[in-house]
């Protein structure tokens, strides 16, 4: 008995199990169609809704398994379903409609057993998203076609490869400005066409392998030229993906530039003609004088300036060295050549050397393309004058010495020597002797320049000439302004008794400034600078020797002395001390007198 009751609840456990499977795998696609990031409508024959997932619920926006309807349609206003429902019950795919400003799209596919249909599964997804995609693309898509539209109309050539100089696109300027047909070069590499001949050389392939911009002036194979940028463009991580060459048409620019060339050159050839021709027919400046050592000095430099020995001319600043160094130059078998001067003191020390030997092109940044003749070239056959020999660098000092010794130099950035026959004339106011000892000027370039030398003596040494260059100043103020002044000969006296530690120079500027401020045609002691009133020498003070009454010459005194003493100490108070005066009586009497 017990045994038929054992096998009749194995019997009934075999019946029920085929049931709790199926409730099993109906509670595993539940799950499945719950998590599904797609919307899951079920529904039968009628429309009637049998299931309905979450993602369903959230985009129709009910409330899962509590929507409130009971057909589809209700829940989905979209015309189509419900006429495919009521009528074919055919699978659709794609239909869109709008769920309140929510873009959204269904597919409804019928299923059913032994091609019985028992229902319909509707899959509903947001589109929301794909549509912005859709837009991006349609607008990059838009962007790229307006890009190839200007890269193909661009005025200037356009020629792009990727990152291994495969050529992927070339525009119609391209072949315009080149020759080139597009066909023969699309879709090839860069060092092919260099190989046979199409261009000269790559900024392509320089720009991948230096890794940077490129740009170069390119032949090609028509025979045409064109100046190309070539830039490439990197990924995010460094490795280059395109270069996009621009090319511009630079063949009319070449024939213009060689044009040009030829023009400056022969601009040169005149303006150095019309320069010779210049210095034949002017006078070099008037030689002024009178005084028995000078006329001695310049006897002894009219016979060496017959000769090509190199002279030196030393002397106090404004002597008149470079009055001498014409002489000597007019006076010489070169005189029909150029006579050049140079300030070496006024010459920055890295610009000299171009100044005075040139360069070739491309000798240094900021070069001129077709290079510079110097100085020297300038002078070839003439005379060179180099005013501050003193100034000269150690450096520079070399190749000058190699000039004088071999009569050949270097350009800047060249390699081949250049002959050149030119002679030299040098002149300082520093002591070169001591500057040789101290290491500061060489001594065997000394000895060189030092051949035939030449001492000027200052104007102090040579009274004579103060007159001359006086006579001589004052009648070209008064030749260039339409005026009629003289000097008096007390205010001559003066000028002749002062030590004019500027020389010439000095000399000139009191001339002029005195003339221009006189405010009558004499020009008077009371006209003159202060400091040429006071005697350096004597420290005597000069009124001159006509007669005045005795109250103004006091005044005048008085006034030579405020003046003197606040000149030399600078201050009220120092100045009054020296005076013997106080402070207070010093500023009244000043202003007393201004």
């Amino acid at each position: 008995m017990k045994r038929k009751t054992e096998s009749h609840e194995i019997s009934e456990a075999d019946h029920l199990e085929p049931h709790f499977r199926k409730e099993e795998e109906l509670k595993r696609l539940k799950t499945i169609i719950n998590s599904s990031s797609n919307g899951v409508i079920i529904v039968d024959t009628k429309g009637e809704i049998t299931s309905i997932n979450n993602t369903a619920a959230e985009l129709l926006e009910v409330s899962c398994g509590r929507s409130g309807c009971q057909y589809v349609w209700e829940l989905i206003p979209e015309p189509t379903l419900k006429r495919n429902i009521l009528g074919g019950f055919e699978a659709v795919y794609k239909i869109k409609w709008m769920q309140g400003e929510k873009p959204l799209v269904y597919d409804f596919i019928p299923f059913g057993i032994d091609h019985a249909i028992d229902g319909a599964t509707i899959l509903i997804q947001d589109v929301s998203s794909f549509e912005s995609i859709f837009t991006e693309i349609k607008l990059n898509a838009e962007i790229i076609e307006r890009l190839d539209s200007i890269v193909e109309y661009s005025y200037d050539g356009i020629y792009i490869t990727d990152g291994k100089a495969n050529t992927l696109r070339i525009n119609e300027a391209y072949e315009r400005i080149t020759g080139l047909k597009r066909s023969d070069m699309l879709h090839r590499n860069m060092k092919d066409l260099v190989l046979e001949g199409y261009i000269s050389e790559s900024g392509s392939l320089q720009a991948i392998d230096e890794k940077r911009t490129i740009s170069l002036n390119q032949t090609f194979k028509t025979g045409k030229k064109a100046l190309i940028t070539s830039k490439p463009i990197f990924d995010e991580v460094g490795e280059i993906v395109i270069v996009v060459t621009n090319v511009r048409d630079i063949t009319e620019l070449y024939h213009l530039k060689v044009k040009l060339e030829e023009q400056e050159k022969l601009v040169e050839k005149y303006y150095n003609e019309t320069k010779r021709l210049k210095m034949q027919l002017t006078d070099v400046e008037r030689v002024i004088c009178e005084d028995k050592r000078m006329l001695d000095l310049h006897h002894s430099v009219q016979r060496i300036a017959a000769t090509d020995f190199t002279v030196m001319l030393t002397g106090e600043s404004g002597v008149g060295k470079e009055v001498m160094a014409k002489f000597v130059h007019q006076n010489s078998q070169r005189v029909n050549n150029p006579f050049i001067k140079v300030n070496c003191g006024a010459i920055p020390e890295n610009l000299i050397e171009s100044e005075l030997f040139g360069y070739e092109k491309g000798a240094f940044s900021g070069a001129r393309v077709e290079g510079k003749s110097g100085l020297f070239e300038s002078a070839h056959r003439g005379t060179l004058f180099l005013d501050e020999i003193g100034e000269l660098p150690l450096n520079m000092q070399v190749k000058l010495l190699r000039v004088l010794q071999e009569g050949e130099f270097t350009r800047v950035g060249g390699v081949n020597p250049k002959k050149v026959d030119v002679r030299i004339i040098s002149a300082t106011n520093r002591n070169l002797e001591e500057m040789v000892k101290t290491k500061q000027f060489r001594e065997d370039l000394y000895y060189r320049l030092n051949v035939i030398p030449v001492l000027i003596p200052p104007l102090r040494e040579r009274k004579q000439d103060i007159i001359a260059f006086i006579r001589h100043f004052l009648q070209h103020v008064n030749a260039k302004y339409g005026w009629d002044k003289l000097i008096s000969r007390d205010a001559l006296d003066v000028l002749y008794d002062y030590a004019w530690p500027g020389n010439i120079r000095e000399l000139k500027n009191v001339i002029e400034r005195v003339v221009a401020m006189s405010k009558s045609d004499l020009i008077t002691c009371d006209d003159l600078p202060a400091k040429i009133m006071l005697d350096n020498k004597s420290n005597q003070l000069r009124i001159g020797t006509e007669l005045m009454p005795l109250k103004e010459a006091v005044t005048k005194v008085e006034k030579a002395l405020l003046d003197k003493a606040y000149e030399q100490y600078g201050n009220v108070r120092e100045a009054a001390k020296a005076l013997e005066i106080d402070p207070s009586t010093f500023v009244r009497k000043r202003q007393k007198y201004e």
